[in-house]
């Protein structure tokens, strides 16, 4: 349903599912101005993931579809609408204007294992200015949220569990590679010249994750990170890092030698509360170029501090 008629409303109604065919996808996708789309009460979109599940996500075994593309929707709201058992990510957002989602939940528990679901995102965001995300309940086995690229994004008063966390990431080789990002939980990549500007994350809960705060730059790579706010955080659960950021993410994992050409400036850590597991590790933090960062009413407990952190900005010390 794309290039709607402005002024469009569509309702899900009922139970929508779908058969097993190996493509990339998407399973629905909608693209407009103007456009409502709404879940009726009683409704539920099962994706159907178990046909595809192999553990292996979009790194390999069978192609799997990613499921809801909201693209170039312009002044527009997704609302009240209830998914279960993606097979990869969920919703990709991009090339959004002024998109206000709703009330969402999304629930892939049911791919939990092994052999179950993987690299099954929430809400993958690029190219867009002006995403507010509000209420969404996520329970998958990847990032709640990963922003890419954009401006004016917001996730607010939401719970997530068994994933990543919130994340911006991974960001690279695009062209709008500078910016402003108010950001409050988990995850931000920075790549090839490209930031992530004015995003706001508050008023939520991370619980049973890897991770809890998360700011991640590519090793070598170039833009900026400032102006970055995390408020009213609330972890549980957690196995690898309440707050982490670092500065030298390669392939998928960090080389451990932090690089300068993302710098991570005009920080704010408040509110940032709870505990991590007995492996985990409070915070760690490896920067090259990080600087001017507040830090109040943190506290976050438990595990065990990490012995590898470096380049903490003047005043700050929480590792």
């Amino acid at each position: 349903m794309t290039d709607l008629t402005d002024g469009t409303v569509v309702s899900f109604e009922g139970t929508t599912t779908f058969g097993y065919s190996e493509w990339d996808g998407p399973l629905i996708s909608f693209s407009g101005t103007d456009i409502t789309i709404q879940g009726a009460t009683g409704h539920l979109i099962d994706m159907g993931g178990d046909q595809w599940w192999d553990g292996e996500g979009s790194n390999g075994g069978v192609t799997k579809p990613k499921g809801f593309y909201a693209h170039d929707l312009t002044d527009s709201v997704i609302q009240d609408i209830n998914i279960k058992n993606t097979p990869i990510q969920c919703f990709s957002i991009n090339g959004a204007s002024n998109l206000k989602v709703i009330d969402i939940t999304i629930d892939n528990t049911a791919g939990d294992g092994e052999k179950g679901g993987h690299n099954t995102d929430a809400f993958d965001i690029g190219s867009s200015t002006g995403v507010y995300i509000s209420g969404a309940n996520v329970k998958n086995q990847d990032d709640c949220v990963a922003i890419n690229s954009g401006t004016d994004i917001s996730f607010t008063g939401g719970s997530c569990s068994g994933g990543h966390g919130l994340s911006i990431g991974s960001v690279g080789g695009r062209s709008d590679n500078d910016g402003t990002i108010a950001i409050q939980l988990e995850e931000i990549i920075v790549a090839n010249g490209t930031a992530v500007a004015n995003v706001y994350f508050a008023d939520t809960t991370v619980s049973d994750s890897a991770n809890g705060v998360r700011i991640k730059t590519i090793s070598g790579a170039t833009g900026s990170v400032k102006n970055i706010t995390y408020s009213s955080i609330t972890l549980s659960g957690i196995t690898d890092y309440g707050i982490v950021i670092e500065q030298d993410y390669e392939n998928g994992s960090p080389t451990g030698t932090p690089t300068d050409g993302v710098p991570i400036t005009d920080v704010t850590l408040d509110g940032i509360t709870g505990t991590v597991g007995s492996d985990a590790s409070p915070y760690y933090i490896l920067c090259a170029s990080c600087s001017d960062w507040t830090v109040s009413g943190v506290s976050v407990t438990g595990g065990k501090a990490s012995s590898d952190c470096t380049g903490e900005p003047s005043g700050v010390a929480l590792c």
